[in-house]
């Protein structure tokens, strides 16, 4: 019985690609495959066909001589019933399988990993966030160790190859008709192993230590801004780069200012007399005392704002402000002749004309609208 074309076993021209080739192969094979057709008496002959096209397809030496010579041609150099069936299809279905399970080439190199990063709040005084300052600060990581230099093999002995996966990374399990590629459980996936472990890292090729770092604070830092310093976080492995460490601005608080942005708050009391004769008084900045003029007549809550003495921006030339919230504060332990004063300079007020209260008679005007109002509901 002669046999069939190669072409027409597999559905395939002359000018197909090597890829096609392969895509179409994998599917008749998927098809007609012996254990997947265990009631059909022709499928073994049906994929050894397959099989056979494909082996001498495949090969460029092979191919050419069918393309030439037929069958005659592959036939007469021997290698017509002498295909190597199973190991093609092994090794197709492992370049499938090992992409998938992340198959690994003969010619392996150490896998390098980069470090972790790292995370430290750093506490700071408002005085440090606004002028800028250098910190020393002490981070706990991994480094990588120095009797090893981060290999993890004592010194003068080196990694070996795994003698699991022959230094490949990666083992071979069949299931069935397939050949699947996983990491080797031994050495995962390095495709080495140490031998002779160092005696300081013991095999780690890291060791913890509290290193020691100088931080510099750029003037106008804010709460939750984030320095980053690149290649301070713990050391990678097989050298690999080091992670970052991220230095986090946290603030305390400050007895007198409270920060918004570049702008600075701060609550100022003064007397009674102060608020009703006006002063000069010395209010607090962060580059020392300055005078602020109280006019007569103020009134609690006042806000009066110092331009261009808060915080200079991080990331412009911007300068905030400070805003100055003065509260009037009631006089406290006062003596029965104080109090005397204070009922009699009461009573001098016009109450009638209310010309000393005109906060208060507007208060009483709207609230007396708001009862009229409501009682004729």
């Amino acid at each position: 019985m002669s046999k069939r074309d190669y072409y027409e076993v597999l559905g395939c021209q002359k000018n197909t690609s090597e890829q096609e080739l392969k895509r179409a192969y994998r599917k008749l094979a998927m098809k007609h495959h012996p254990d997947r057709n265990p009631d059909d008496a022709t499928a073994s002959d049906k994929f050894k066909e397959i099989q056979e096209a494909y082996d001498v397809l495949s090969d460029p030496k092979k191919k050419q001589l069918y393309d030439q010579f037929g069958h005659d041609g592959v036939n007469a150099q021997g290698m017509g019933g002498g295909f190597s069936g199973a190991d093609a299809f092994s090794d197709i279905f492992g370049d499938v399988f090992g992409d998938i399970f992340g198959g690994a080439s003969r010619t392996r190199k150490a896998r390098v990993y980069r470090g972790s990063d790292l995370r430290y709040e750093l506490e700071l005084t408002l005085e440090q966030a606004v002028f800028g300052s250098s910190i020393e600060i002490e981070v706990p990581t991994q480094v990588a160790c120095n009797r090893c230099s981060g290999t993890g093999s004592e010194p003068g002995s080196s990694p070996v190859d795994c003698g699991t996966c022959r230094g490949e990374g990666q083992v071979r399990v069949s299931q069935g008709f397939f050949s699947v590629q996983q990491t080797c459980p031994k050495c995962k996936g390095e495709g080495k192993v140490i031998s002779s472990p160092c005696g300081e890292c013991t095999g780690a090729g890291r060791v913890k230590k509290r290193k020691k770092l100088t931080v510099k604070i750029p003037a106008g830092v804010d709460e939750a801004d984030r320095i980053r310093l690149s290649g301070e976080g713990e050391a990678g492995r097989n050298g690999g780069p080091s992670g970052d460490l991220f230095v986090d601005i946290v603030l305390h608080d400050h007895p007198i200012f409270t920060r918004e942005s570049q702008d600075l708050h701060c609550n100022i009391p003064i007397s009674f007399a102060t608020a009703v004769l006006g002063d000069q008084i010395q209010v607090p900045t962060l580059e020392g005392h300055l005078s602020l003029k109280i006019p007569p007549e103020t009134q609690s809550g006042k806000i009066f704002r110092l331009r261009g003495k808060g915080v200079k921006s991080l990331r412009s030339s911007a300068v905030g402000d400070i805003y100055c919230h003065v509260h009037v504060e009631t006089p406290v332990n006062l003596t029965e002749t104080q109090k005397e004063m204070l009922k009699k300079f009461d009573q001098s007020l016009d109450v009638k004309e209310n010309a000393h209260s005109p906060r208060s008679t507007s208060w009483l005007d709207r609230a007396k609208d708001f009862l009229d109002k409501l009682g004729k509901q």
